[in-house]
């Protein structure tokens, strides 16, 4: 069974939670849609929790979000996992790396990680921040190619950020401007040209069904095929 949710930013009391505890088996594999955030400053409470974590009976596979330590998470190496490239966090956690195509218990998912901080400039004065979070031009183009080798239909899509569309219609009631980027017209594009039954993404910590086939993941635990939250 595949299961996904929502971004953690490294806090381990989530695993310890009845919802994953009960229902998260061996054999299974669980997809975090970005900010992992258990890769942040490498010290040796961080290893303690990466190997907490290794000892789950499941699989814990994570597309970065935009709260990431990317300097650290390229030190681990790329391997090919399920059809696509990944960085190797421990035997059963992976990053799934922008642009790939994954089959992971038979289902094809795109997987593409990355956004723009919207607290940006704190961020940058506090020097946290990094450009990396933002996907270079040939992980853009390499999402396309992978995209093109599979006619443009794939069974799921997991991303940090949504399609700009989505994103506008969340944030209808806001009275502030909505900041829309580069990537959020990518995935645009990608929605209006892309075959796929359900899209789920992080970013926004709210748990809501958009539309059939778009759900913002955060706290639920959602089950891949159905997008039905367990309990």
């Amino acid at each position: 069974m595949i299961y996904v949710t929502g971004d953690m930013h490294g806090d381990y009391k989530i695993f310890k939670q009845s919802l994953f505890t009960k229902n998260l088996k061996k054999h299974d594999t669980l997809i975090i849609c970005g900010d992992f955030g258990f890769i942040w400053n490498g010290d040796k409470n961080e290893k303690t929790v990466l190997d907490k974590l290794a000892k789950k009976s499941y699989t814990i596979c994570f597309v970065d979000g935009t709260h990431e330590n990317f300097d650290l998470l390229a030190r681990y190496p790329i391997v090919g996992f399920a059809g696509g490239k990944a960085h190797k966090i421990r035997d059963n956690i992976y990053h799934l790396m922008r642009g790939q195509v994954f089959e992971i218990e038979g289902e094809r998912i795109f997987a593409m990680g990355g956004g723009e901080s919207p607290d940006i400039d704190i961020r940058f004065d506090n020097d946290t921040w990094s450009k990396a979070e933002i996907p270079a031009a040939d992980e853009l183009k390499e999402g396309v190619k992978n995209l093109e080798n599979e006619k443009f239909a794939v069974d799921f899509i997991i991303t940090h950020e949504p399609p700009q569309k989505i994103k506008a219609f969340l944030n209808l009631k806001d009275k502030e401007n909505v900041r829309f980027t580069g990537l959020n017209a990518y995935f645009e594009e990608i929605n209006s040209s892309c075959k796929f039954t359900r899209w789920y993404f992080g970013s926004i910590h709210e748990d809501k069904q958009v539309s059939p086939s778009h759900v913002a993941v955060y706290r639920n635990l959602v089950k891949l095929l159905t997008g039905e939250k367990v309990k």
